[in-house]
């Protein structure tokens, strides 16, 4: 479990396929790795991974096909930045929302407008996660835990201060960029409780 909220930002060394999958190196930068051991999980632009190797400036995972065919994983490459979070210990602030490191599906930029000292982001949501976006809700964006401030057909529009820009790899979006999208966890249950609905979520989530 994770809170979407990014401890730092890593750069990715290398990439290197393997029967279909993917071993990742990561530069942690200022990560603190001190309490990370083998099997621990790291969300990597949002998406949770196990950590099978580690020394005191990089952690080590296997992507699985699942997790390359569903996610933005995918498009990384040795020098790219990526948004780093380790899972939530008992006891840790809850500074964002509790997110499950479980990618629903992709969304893409549609557009960037400045807004005050901020930047508004428009983002394409795919259509069977859109009654999963609220005015006023959260979403998780590559990991980042963010409120919905407007929400349209097939969009809905984010606000990003800078202090997230700066602290996120938000600040490299472009028109076109893909992106992770989890939805809220609370939006995901009470579709499962209301009586005579069904998930959208059943053998859709990585």
């Amino acid at each position: 479990m994770f809170t979407g909220i990014i401890a730092a930002i890593g750069q990715v060394t290398s990439v290197t396929p393997s029967g279909g999958d993917m071993r990742l190196k990561v530069a942690t930068q200022k990560l603190d790795l001190s309490d990370v051991s083998l099997g621990d999980s790291i969300a990597i632009n949002g998406v949770c991974l196990t950590v099978v190797e580690l020394d005191e400036a990089h952690v080590s995972f296997d992507v699985s096909k699942e997790s390359l065919e569903r996610t933005a994983l995918s498009q990384i490459a040795a020098g790219s930045a990526v948004n780093l979070e380790k899972a939530l210990a008992v006891g840790d602030r809850l500074g964002g929302h509790m997110v499950s490191g479980h990618v629903d599906g992709l969304g893409k930029v549609l557009q960037l407008t400045p807004s005050a000292r901020s930047v508004q982001f428009r983002i394409e949501v795919p259509a069977n996660l859109e009654r999963y976006v609220a005015e006023k809700g959260s979403i998780t964006i590559d990991g980042v835990s963010l409120t919905v401030n407007q929400v349209g057909p097939g969009w809905f529009d984010i606000n990003i201060i800078p202090h997230t820009m700066q602290e996120t790899i938000i600040k490299e979006y472009n028109v076109g960029t893909m992106v992770n999208l989890e939805v809220d966890l609370i939006a995901r249950y009470l579709e499962r409780l209301l009586p005579g609905q069904s998930s959208h979520f059943v053998n859709e989530t990585l």
